[in-house]
């Protein structure tokens, strides 16, 4: 599933290609993604002009016309891309949305684990889906003292613990994995003995390995894909993850990269480096 950065490098590239554009035909082309579209949406997108792209978490929040939102989720196989009307429209094209200037916005998700929603302006923070989300860990309500006491008395893993969108929004097990190991912490450690030193640790851990994901177009694994359909490159750049026996970067403890499974998911981690 996309994590931040690949929903915050999505966020960018469609924002500089559809942003004061109208749209002129909206085709959805089956009634339900992972749930069903709202009523009518069709005809509420039809001719309505996009405003600005905000992203909350892994959402992304469009703007249409004066009062509305859609509200985006890419799911675990989702990938929405600006193009020329001249390609195809593919099977998996779900939703398609032609733009006054030509380009056509495709919904592609062969799973259909993705989300596609309205909402008014101002009342998305209501949405099911939007809250109760932590705070975005690049904006300056992520610090070291709010995450230390987010964590106190939780005797989860702190891997589990950062996994829980309610802690962080739109951290992911990716960079979950790579901020642990910068920061030096070992993924079974509890969180709750995360105290406020190791909080500021991990904060800045996980402020830094975002921001150059984000440089990098984000994580190209499986199904993702940039808005103009380029990967991004920041696989290349993982210390731990999916590195399972490699060597540890800048380590050397001899026994590589470990992978254990944490909550049915990998984790990815160097015992010697990280405690």
């Amino acid at each position: 599933m996309p994590e931040l950065p690949e929903v915050e490098t999505v966020r960018r590239g469609l924002a500089l290609k559809i942003s004061g554009r109208r749209i002129l035909r909206a085709e959805l082309r089956r009634p339900d993604l992972r749930r069903p579209f709202p009523p009518a949406l069709a005809a509420r997108l039809d001719g309505a002009v996009i405003g600005a792209l905000g992203r909350r978490g892994k959402y992304i929040l469009i703007e249409l016309d004066t009062d509305g939102l859609l509200l985006l989720h890419l799911g675990m196989s989702g990938r929405i891309t600006a193009d020329s009307a001249a390609l195809p429209v593919a099977l998996h094209d779900h939703v398609v949305l032609t733009l006054d200037d030509g380009t056509v916005i495709r919904f592609n998700d062969p799973r259909r684990f993705g989300t596609l929603d309205y909402v008014k302006r101002g009342e998305e923070d209501r949405h099911p889906l939007l809250a109760g989300l932590g705070p975005e860990p690049l904006e300056p309500g992520f610090h070291g003292a709010y995450l230390g006491a987010a964590l106190a008395g939780k005797l989860s893993p702190i891997k589990a613990a950062l996994l829980d969108q309610r802690v962080v929004a739109g951290l992911g097990n990716i960079y979950a994995c790579e901020a642990l190991f910068r920061a030096g912490l070992s993924p079974r450690r509890l969180a709750a003995s995360i105290g406020r030193g190791r909080a500021e640790r991990l904060v800045a851990a996980i402020r830094s390995v975002l921001t150059e994901a984000i440089a990098a177009g984000g994580s190209s694994l499986r199904d993702y894909v940039q808005a103009d359909g380029a990967l991004g490159y920041f696989q290349h750049h993982w210390a731990v993850y999916g590195r399972e026996g490699s060597s540890c970067p800048g380590c050397d403890c001899g026994a590589g990269v470990r992978r254990i499974v944490q909550s049915g998911r990998s984790t990815f981690f160097c015992a010697k480096r990280q405690r």
